[in-house]
């Protein structure tokens, strides 16, 4: 098995003085993973989540870390959608968006590609760089669907993908690696990668629980199901796969003013009211700006009391769209801050020049209330969780 040697996280990695937003967070324990990638001006988070996600299958099964290509997914992932969009007469999802469940349906239907075999970038830039690309994509279908010449010309694919070509790179049919041929189908074929092995689950009310549905979010283009089960459930599993050594990929909004990602946290919290306040400090509160007092509250340095979100609340702020579908990422890790509040440790793609070096942590209220679904190994899943769902590990 060719694999290509990457910088790994260690087991542990405690901050341990205080940092610029109040916080010391202490890793419990941290699962190995590769190095921090950066997708830049691309849409293109759930492709290096769920990419990074294999890698961390791959390192734990093997020992060994391999770069995989995110673009060799992203490309198939764009010709499919296009064909998509073409046969519902142009009235679908076409964006640069996607889901952790595409990097799957690209291995098995597609294969993959290591990083150095095809890395995307074959259009003057040294980083991913979409808009024009996503631009060009546009408005080609928006011309093919129009349909002058009243039927489709038997070349728009095969145009369409001249695109591509151009700025992602011809995909080549063999490829050497650490001194082996590969096609990507062997490529892929070379690890001990299963993709029967893995679930997707979430947790809302307008579903029955226990059961797989189809998550109602714009860029779950394939329309795959995912696995509904309690909120209580959702954290209790993400905590067990990484007590145990399991990565988790998250999908999750970093829209709201809690996501702190320059200083590293991500929280909820609890809102003061009049109420709240005594004396000098409810005569100063009644004079700030509705604008000042959030401000004040959303800018506290280091730990707060959070919002105990429920069931109810996490379903409501769906339904309101206060909760979207905004980006992947990677959990792997638990810690705790200096007050013994607990988090998940974040692995980002937004390149590692950041306080934690491209990492963040996120409360576990705000993962209640914000992530719209996770997919992991069907190991890392507690086996009650399991059997509930009918699922066999």
């Amino acid at each position: 098995m060719a694999l290509a040697a990457a910088a790994v996280t260690p087991a542990v990695n405690a901050q341990e003085k205080l940092d610029s937003a109040g916080f010391v967070f202490t890793d419990i324990k941290v699962v190995p993973t590769n190095s921090v990638k950066d997708q830049n001006k691309s849409g293109t988070c759930w492709s290096f989540s769920a990419t990074s996600f294999f890698e961390d299958e791959i390192l734990r099964k093997t020992g060994k870390s391999v770069d995989l290509s995110e673009m060799y997914t992203v490309r198939h992932c764009y010709n499919d959608k296009a064909r998509n969009y073409v046969r519902r007469y142009g009235i679908s999802q076409f964006s640069p968006g996607g889901s952790c469940l595409d990097i799957a349906y690209v291995w098995d239907n597609y294969g993959a590609m290591p990083e150095e075999a095809y890395s995307g970038l074959q259009y003057g830039e040294d980083k991913h760089v979409h808009g024009e690309l996503q631009n060009g994509l546009e408005g080609f279908l928006k011309a093919v669907t129009a349909k002058p010449n009243k039927r489709l010309s038997t070349s728009w694919n095969q145009a369409f993908n001249g695109i591509l070509d151009a700025y992602l790179g011809a995909v080549p049919e063999t490829f050497v690696y650490e001194g082996v041929t590969y096609t990507p189908e062997t490529f892929a074929k070379s690890f001990p990668i299963n993709t029967s092995d893995y679930v997707a689950l979430t947790s809302y009310t307008h579903h029955p629980m226990w059961k797989p549905f189809v998550l109602e979010v714009a860029d779950n283009w394939l329309n795959e199901k995912y696995y509904n089960i309690p909120i209580d459930d959702l954290v209790k599993t993400v905590e067990y796969a990484i007590e145990h050594g399991y990565s988790v990929a998250w999908a999750a909004d970093v829209s709201e003013r809690g996501f702190k990602w320059a200083n590293g946290y991500a929280n909820m919290p609890k809102m003061k009211t009049e109420a709240d306040m005594e004396g000098t400090e409810l005569s100063r509160w009644v004079k700030l700006s509705d604008a000042d007092r959030e401000k004040e509250q959303y800018s506290a340095k280091g730990p707060v009391e959070e919002v105990n979100v429920t069931q109810e609340m996490r379903q409501d702020m769906f339904d309101r769209q206060e909760t979207t579908d905004d980006h992947g990422m990677v959990l792997v890790g638990i810690a705790k801050d200096q007050k013994g509040n607990k988090y998940f440790k974040v692995k980002n793609s937004w390149d590692d020049n950041q306080i934690y070096g491209g990492y963040f942590y996120v409360s576990i209220p705000y993962f209640r209330a914000k992530t719209l679904d996770i997919y992991l190994n069907k190991e890392a899943v507690p086996s009650d969780i399991l059997k509930h769902l009918g699922l066999s590990k």
